[in-house]
């Protein structure tokens, strides 16, 4: 069944990203942590409920990064645009998603099959994005943390570098390694 509980939780989250742009856009930063949180713990219960509960499903293995997309997307460029994060930062996270995103267009052009699981940097990445964009938010409320968040800023910016090359590496191989198979027919 496609419709389960982490399925219906990644939906959720999709659907309150536009009330914490609303409250970024608002200078309302203490409802968009919320929001932004909420979001955050969602992301990793539909995780946990769809391995915990084996309710892992194939809408879910595209909707779950697909939802971490659109809300990482919306909250680094309302940010940059804020000017509350660097603009460059914004630009360094939306570029890895374009990329990603771009090499499965490719793989669907060339009708190359390939399973969608995150690498471990990967993860890590998107546990740095979340975290810079939480403390990013808790420092407009909270004086010193601008502290942790300028040290956060590089290495998101790091991570996320990596995560794009890691997977620009894989997707090469890939790509590769099937139009030799091709080629061997």
């Amino acid at each position: 069944m496609a419709i389960n509980i982490p399925n219906i939780i990644t939906l959720f989250r999709i659907l309150i990203t536009p009330l914490f742009v609303i409250f970024l856009l608002r200078d309302l930063f203490s409802f968009a942590l919320v929001v932004f949180t909420i979001a955050g713990i969602s992301d990793g219960l539909d995780g946990f409920i769809a391995r915990f509960f084996n309710q892992r499903t194939t809408l879910g293995a595209y909707l779950d990064p697909i939802a971490d997309k659109i809300l990482l997307t919306a909250a680094y460029v309302s940010l940059a645009i804020l000017n509350i994060i660097p603009p460059w930062l914004a630009v360094i996270v939306i570029s890895r998603d374009v990329l990603i995103a771009m090499g499965m267009f490719v793989f669907a052009l060339t009708n190359v099959r390939v399973e969608i699981k995150p690498s471990i940097v990967s993860k890590c990445t998107t546990v740095a994005q979340l975290l810079t964009v939480f403390l990013t938010l808790l420092q407009t409320m909270i004086s010193g943390v601008s502290t942790v968040t300028h040290s956060l800023y590089w290495l998101t910016a790091a991570l996320t570098i990596m995560s794009g090359l890691h997977y620009t590496y894989i997707g090469l191989n890939i790509l590769q390694n099937a139009s030799g198979n091709n080629q061997k027919k």
